[in-house]
């Protein structure tokens, strides 16, 4: 992958329900492709942005579908969730280029009820847009 681009830190819905299986993941997008990371710097997802089909439900969920799976992205985790691990924190540092808070701030009720992750979410769907991913425009 190209050095020039953005990464940050995300939750990865595994479940719906399980408040456990929402796990942070190292998000890199490059202008020649997106990777997303589990905690232990595994691959969950690699692709040319423009193979991916997104979507950005009304409470901040960023819905991702490429090769016809989908990926639940959320800017925050459950209290149940697992923190993100020392590797994700070192690559994002040694990556150089993310940034722990969205481009534009949330709205007031964003940041006091989810501490901005709404707003968080909102600008990676911005930034996977422009990149050339495809909107899905089911609700």
């Amino acid at each position: 992958m190209s050095t020039d681009g953005h990464s940050g830190i995300v939750h990865w819905r595994r479940s719906m329900w399980n408040g456990a299986r929402c796990e942070p993941v190292l998000v890199t997008l490059c202008p020649d492709g997106l990777q997303v990371r589990d905690r232990s710097l595994g691959t969950v997802l690699q692709a040319d942005p423009r193979a991916v089909t997104c979507h950005l439900t009304r409470l901040g969920t960023l819905v991702l579908t490429v090769d016809g799976r989908r990926y639940a992205l959320v800017g925050r985790g459950a209290s149940l969730s697992p923190v993100p691990s020392a590797e994700q924190q070192r690559a994002l540092e040694d990556a150089g280029r993310g940034s722990p808070e969205p481009a534009a701030a949330g709205g007031a009720v964003d940041q006091l009820f989810n501490g901005g992750a709404a707003a968080l979410m909102r600008d990676w769907y911005t930034r996977l847009t422009a990149a050339g991913a495809q909107l899905n425009q089911r609700a």
